[in-house]
C-alpha cells in the first residue's frame, strides 16, 4: 500500500513529451509514429527530455526514507573477497579477485610459490569508474595478451595488446570493436570483429554488416585484412576461434544475439594474410 501511495504522490509531475506527425505506412495500413523524435540521441530536444526525466526519477528516489538502510545493509552483504577459478597462460596462472567493494574485478596472476601481483586492474582504467574490462585473451605461447575496454557502458570497445613480461601495451590501438571475441593466431596477430564506424550517431544508428579482420601485431589497423563478411552476408554476427593445433580458422555466423551459432567456414592454416 505504501508503494501505492507514493506511486500516486500528485507531488511527481512528469515532463510533458511532445508528439510528432510522423507516420509509416505498412501494408496500405498508416502507422503513426509521434515519439520518432526521440530516436535522434544527439538532438537538443532529446537532450532535454532525459535530463528532465532524470529529475524526476532522482527526486522520487531521494524520498525513500529506508534508502540509505537499503545500502548499508547490500554493502555489508557484499563486503566479502571474491576470487574466480585460476586459469594457466605461459609461465602464470591466473585469476580475479575482488577485495569486497571493488567496482570490478582486478586480474592477478602468479608463479608458482610466488606472491600473486596485480596484473590488470580495470578499477584505474577511468577516474569516473565509467569504463570497464570486457573480455582478454592470451596469445598461444602467454606472451601477449589482447584486452578490450568499454566507455561508459558502450557496445563499440577499444582493443589493447599488451607484452606480458613486462605489462606494457606495445601495439597500435585498435578503435571502434563491435561485438566481437578475440582469436590468436600463434602470438602473430589475431582476428576480431566490428562493423564500419556509422556515419550519424555509435548509440542509434544502424549496424547490420559485420566483418572478420585480422590484425598482424605490430601493424596499424588500417592495414587489417578483411577476411569474412561484409554486404553479402548482412544481419550476421560473425564470430572466429582459432583451434587448439593452431592449423585451422573456424568462422561462424548467427542471426540473433541467443541460441545456436552455425560453423560458416573452416580454414586451414597457413592463410594468405
Amino acid at each position: 500500500m505504501a508503494a501505492q501511495a507514493q506511486h500516486k504522490n500528485p507531488a511527481t509531475q512528469y515532463p510533458t513529451t511532445k508528439q510528432g506527425s510522423e507516420t509509416d505506412v505498412y501494408f496500405g495500413t498508416t502507422v503513426s509514429d509521434p515519439y520518432r523524435w526521440l530516436e535522434d540521441d544527439r538532438a537538443d530536444d532529446t537532450k532535454e527530455w532525459v535530463e528532465q526525466e532524470n529529475t524526476v526519477t532522482n527526486t522520487f528516489l531521494a524520498r525513500i526514507p529506508f534508502r540509505k538502510d537499503i545500502k548499508a545493509r547490500l554493502k555489508e552483504l557484499w563486503n566479502y573477497e571474491k576470487y574466480t577459478a585460476p586459469f594457466k597462460e605461459g609461465d602464470y596462472t591466473y585469476f580475479y579477485k575482488n577485495n569486497g567493494l571493488q567496482n570490478q574485478y582486478v586480474l592477478y596472476r602468479q608463479k608458482e610459490d610466488e606472491t600473486p601481483h596485480v596484473f590488470l586492474d580495470p578499477n584505474r582504467f577511468s577516474v569516473d569508474g565509467t569504463t570497464s574490462l570486457q573480455g582478454i585473451e592470451f596469445s598461444k605461447d602467454g606472451a601477449y595478451a589482447a584486452y578490450q575496454i568499454s566507455e561508459g557502458g558502450s557496445d563499440w570497445r577499444k582493443v589493447f595488446v599488451i607484452e606480458t613480461k613486462t605489462m606494457k601495451i606495445v601495439d597500435d590501438t585498435l578503435h571502434d570493436v563491435k561485438f566481437s571475441g578475440l582469436a590468436w593466431l600463434r602470438s602473430d596477430g589475431f582476428y576480431y570483429s566490428s562493423y564500419d564506424k556509422p556515419k550519424g550517431s555509435e548509440l542509434s544508428e544502424m549496424t547490420q554488416v559485420h566483418k572478420l579482420y585480422y590484425h598482424k601485431r605490430g601493424t596499424s589497423q588500417s592495414d587489417d585484412r578483411l577476411i569474412f563478411g561484409g554486404d553479402k552476408t548482412p544481419r550476421r554476427y560473425i564470430g572466429a576461434s582459432v583451434t587448439e593445433d593452431q592449423k585451422y580458422l573456424i568462422i561462424s555466423a548467427a542471426n540473433a544475439t541467443y541460441g545456436m551459432s552455425c560453423i560458416y567456414k573452416t580454414f586451414p592454416f597457413p592463410m594468405p594474410l
